[in-house]
């Protein structure tokens, strides 16, 4: 038995006190399943929409989460198992997934272990150039890269997290260089017909887009606007508010503020004196990402919001600016700000200046240029996670 395997036995040995008889789990549903684990809520989003185009083309696959995911209705959500051999050992058997995609680095070796010995597929998702973790005592030896080597395939999210998991001895062959684990749900609606006739409206006029703004921001996002019309006088700021019970007070801020306003929603049109257009609803949101190809995203100048999900503006072409509030959402932002589509502002002051300078087109371009090459990367990893599943949902089936 080699160093790597002896240190999972030992592990194992460690873990196998502790069973909780409060641990349950519901009747396994019939067919094939696949049971997904989430580190992140980030990574708890992407698996929820994989699952969800899973199921779209295959109805028959039943879709398990665990871990930070969203409650979706196309999905079982089950509580993880604790980190016992006997409580592990129960889970696999009683849930005896098809195939396992696990997202995150905190490794659960025990039940990794149990998954890997009742026949599951193990997919290790979104393994990124940093150590690896699991709840081991510091006297124990590590079991990392033994449980690691559990895993059927490991997708890397790029060339140094490939080399990290092959110096830790894992086989080339099952590892796997695609983009980071990125939600792939589907772009926003826009009316091609909406869009030509307002992109008409305005003329090739330069245009940013305040999107899910709150009440508070209303004041700085028109302080910035007003400075960067300065070099660019005719500058369009579309303002949406992240819901419509605060429309009517970012409305009276922005008819504060004495310029010219458009309310979109009432059947105003804009022309070319129009300095500000309302658009109460954010339901058009699809519309104005593409119109714009500069956004501010909102709930992020002020603290305790969280921030919106930036993947949906970068999915439409926009480059985005956002404030320093975005611990739900933290990691997509650092992932576009690391492929150069998204940069931070702190106030008014800084969200001028950068506006005043990505307005700009080619700037504006090169980010949102970017931003796709993200969402695209992440789409086609999720393409070959669907495509590794069914076929191995096939393989099993075959006689």
């Amino acid at each position: 038995m080699n160093r790597r395997a002896l240190s999972l036995t030992a592990y194992l040995t460690y873990a196998r006190g502790g069973a909780t008889e409060s641990f349950s789990l519901p009747p396994r549903p019939q067919g094939p399943l696949v049971w997904g684990y989430a580190e992140t809520p980030e990574q708890g989003r992407v698996l929820a929409s994989l699952c969800s185009r899973l199921q779209a083309n295959y109805p028959e696959v039943i879709c398990a989460l665990s871990g930070d995911v969203p409650d979706r209705h196309d999905a079982i959500f089950l509580p993880t198992p604790p980190e016992s051999v006997s409580d592990a050992d129960r889970f696999a058997k009683a849930l005896a997934p098809q195939v396992v995609l696990w997202a995150g680095q905190n490794l659960r070796p025990a039940l990794i272990d149990a998954l890997y010995k009742n026949g599951s597929h193990l997919i290790a998702l979104d393994a990124t150039d940093r150590s690896w973790s699991s709840p081991a005592p510091r006297w124990l030896p590590d079991p990392t890269q033994a449980t690691l080597s559990l895993f059927h395939s490991l997708y890397a999210t790029g060339d140094a997290a490939a080399r990290r998991l092959r110096r830790g001895g894992i086989e080339t062959g099952r590892i796997r260089t695609e983009g980071p684990l990125i939600d792939s749900d589907q772009p926003l609606p826009c009316d091609d017909k909406t869009y030509e006739e307002v992109a008409g409206y305005l003329a090739g006029r330069p245009i940013w887009l305040a999107a899910h703004l709150c009440p508070q921001e209303a004041r700085d996002v028109i302080g910035a606007h007003r400075q960067a019309m300065r070099l660019a006088h005719r500058l369009l700021l579309v303002m949406v508010p992240h819901d419509d019970e605060h429309a009517a007070e970012i409305e009276a801020e922005a008819r504060a503020s004495q310029m010219r306003v458009c309310n979109w929603d009432i059947g105003e049109t804009p022309d070319e004196l129009t300095q500000i257009l309302l658009a109460e609803s954010p339901d058009e949101l699809g519309l104005w990402f593409r119109l714009a190809p500069l956004t501010f995203l909102g709930g992020s100048l002020v603290p305790d919001r969280g921030g919106h999900d930036p993947y949906q503006a970068a999915a439409m072409g926009t480059a985005i600016l956002y404030g320093p509030n975005v611990g739900r959402h933290v990691g997509a932002y650092s992932r576009l700000v690391d492929a150069g589509a998204a940069r931070i502002v702190r106030d008014a002051d800084s969200l001028s200046a950068a506006v005043t300078h990505l307005i700009a087109p080619d700037q504006a371009a090169a980010m949102a240029h970017a931003g796709w090459d993200l969402i695209s990367s992440g789409a086609s990893l999720v393409d070959c996670v669907i495509s590794e599943i069914m076929t191995t949902l096939d393989n099993r089936n075959t006689p």
